[in-house]
């Protein structure tokens, strides 16, 4: 099913290029004191200090399974924070690759609520801002440990935190078994990664001052699934005051029903209930975990396919979330950047056989240019429109006026003799995260000679140092303008202002390049590149995005129904 595959490839590729950690030794200059005890970290290669795998809730197994995340248990003397923790509970991708581990296995562990700090050597004492990361993998993969954030802490001078939170069946599940027996109102939601990360704010809020952060200037922010979590915790009453900025990076502003996720869906939460055959609350919280992910397997991307970010009333509201952000009473109000790549889906497509063909068996190269360009333009523009055009005039219209926006473009990436990654990547998915965090580990030490040339480091490590200062002001302020540059002012309420980042005679500039839906369909409609099969086939991705917005294309179109 191709929106499982979809989705679940929306990871961050540094999961593919993230060499063994080299083991750390404990500094004791690092030493800190939390709430909950002493903790030693260590000097980074770049110069950061660093303390990794420091719990901010308790271990989420046995009767804590399934329900709101609780304090994390104290310890005696002091705790050594050298070593990165296991990655939540999932299953193995292609992505995993690298790490010797085949797709399909079970990784992780359920004790995996722990958060890893980067920030400056001088930084104690300082009430420095405090940046958040919420890693990406399509709610259902990745970990915290993929992302290093000492050269952005350095750089910018700020404090990086980066959290795990509880994905796939774990982390977003809906059953009246868990509402039954909820001992608290947070334990009958449906979203407990959302219910993690905001536990993991609160550790934040009670614990950054001892490392030199400022816990009333906390900026969330994360890339792709990370991003919708962003957008999630603007949504959710329950993380109202816990950050005070936010960035969504490729994100998404969309939830699924309640009923959807526990009764409608293909692997809806009662019908994932009914293939283990739990006939209680006690018998589902004890389920065995190959029981539980096999529940989900019944074809090649299936297990990948589960109900995530649920309006279960709770967490989030009720209703759509995207309608939360129309209202400036329905939802944190708080200054806001949201962006997409020019290519996003170029991430997706360079893999899929219905588009790319091998080339003496080994190179990689389009099937047809013409198609390729265009698939790939209506589909990044779509994504754009649902994650920064309509969320901002939204948001613009309900009162809101600290809306920011970019758009980013970088797409010199080498090639190899017949396969161009410009071509075949370009500006894609995730590609803007190694700018953020300033570090071109990519792809894999074998693909990034290709990836990022040595005759780009110039160019990429200005733009790099741009788009984190453009950050970290927009972190310390609010006002990423004040990072000084290209001034980066607000979405207006007609037209756009879009920041573009990108290096040579387009560079980083502030442009008016607002979209519609309806001026992608009447481009759709009318490019004369398409013949009305390609139109058609063009459609029916779109309709796998979001079927509301594709509709009127059908209707026009005339398209036959796809499978």
């Amino acid at each position: 099913m191709r929106t499982a595959l979809f989705f679940a490839l929306a990871f961050s590729l540094f999961a593919c290029s993230q060499k063994p950690a080299a083991e750390a030794v404990a500094d004791d200059s690092t030493l800190r004191t939390t709430a909950q005890g002493e903790v030693v970290g260590f000097t980074t290669a770049d110069g950061a200090h660093s303390w990794r795998a420091i719990p901010f809730a308790a271990p989420p197994e046995g009767d804590l399974r399934w329900r709101a995340p609780q304090a994390p248990a104290p310890w005696e003397g002091a705790r050594e924070a050298t070593r990165f923790a296991e990655r939540c509970m999932q299953l193995s991708n292609r992505l995993n690759e690298g790490e010797d581990i085949e797709p399909g296995e079970i990784i992780g562990s359920e004790d995996c609520l722990y958060l890893d700090i980067y920030a400056p050597p001088d930084a104690e004492g300082k009430d420095l801002p405090v940046m958040v990361w919420i890693h990406g993998g399509a709610n259902v993969w990745g970990r915290a440990s993929n992302y290093e954030g000492s050269k952005l802490a350095v750089n910018e001078n700020v404090i990086i935190v980066a959290v795990q939170y509880r994905v796939g069946p774990f982390g977003f599940f809906a059953h009246e078994y868990l509402r039954d027996t909820a001992e608290a109102r947070e334990d009958g939601a449906a979203n407990f990664a959302i219910l993690d990360l905001i536990a993991s704010l609160e550790w934040v809020r009670d614990n950054i001052a001892a490392f030199g952060g400022d816990p009333e200037t906390v900026t969330i922010f994360g890339e792709s699934a990370g991003g919708a979590n962003v957008a999630a915790l603007m949504a959710s009453p329950l993380a109202k005051g816990l950050f005070h900025r936010a960035i969504i990076q490729s994100g998404s502003f969309a939830s699924m029903s309640l009923e959807k996720a526990e009764r409608e869906h293909r692997n809806a939460s009662a019908t994932i209930v009914k293939r283990i055959g739990a006939t209680n609350p006690d018998e589902l919280r004890a389920v065995d975990r190959e029981v539980l992910f096999d529940a989900y397997k019944d074809g090649a991307f299936a297990f990948l396919d589960m109900p995530t970010m649920i309006a279960d009333g709770v967490s989030l509201p009720a209703g759509p979330m995207r309608e939360a952000f129309t209202s400036l009473d329905s939802f944190n109000a708080v200054p806001v950047i949201t962006g997409t790549n020019r290519d996003e889906m170029k991430f997706f497509y360079f893999g899929d056989p219905r588009y790319v063909k091998r080339k003496f068996f080994l190179f990689v190269v389009p099937r047809d240019r013409v198609f390729w360009d265009r698939i790939n333009h209506y589909m990044a523009r779509v994504w754009r429109i649902l994650a920064v055009d309509q969320p901002a005039a939204h948001m613009i219209a309900a009162g809101h006026d600290e809306v920011y926006a970019y758009r980013f473009d970088w797409d010199e990436s080498g090639r190899f003799l017949f396969s161009d990654f410009a071509e075949l990547v370009g500006a894609g998915h995730a590609v803007e995260i190694p700018f953020v965090f300033n570090r071109f580990e990519f792809f894999g030490e074998r693909y990034d000679k290709i990836f990022f040339e040595e005759k780009t480091l110039p160019s990429r490590e200005a733009l790099s140092r741009a788009m984190g200062a453009y950050w970290a002001a927009f972190a310390r302020s609010g006002d990423p303008g004040a990072a000084g540059g290209r001034d980066w002012t607000p979405w207006p309420k007609n037209g756009a202002a879009l920041m573009r980042f990108d290096t040579g005679a387009d560079g980083v500039d502030l442009i008016n390049d607002a979209d519609t839906a309806e001026r992608l369909r009447s481009d759709l409609m009318s490019d004369a590149a398409l013949d009305d099969e390609d139109r058609c086939a063009i459609i029916a991705e779109i309709v796998i995005w979001d079927s509301a917005f594709a509709q009127p294309l059908v209707d026009a179109a005339g398209c036959a129904p796809s499978n």
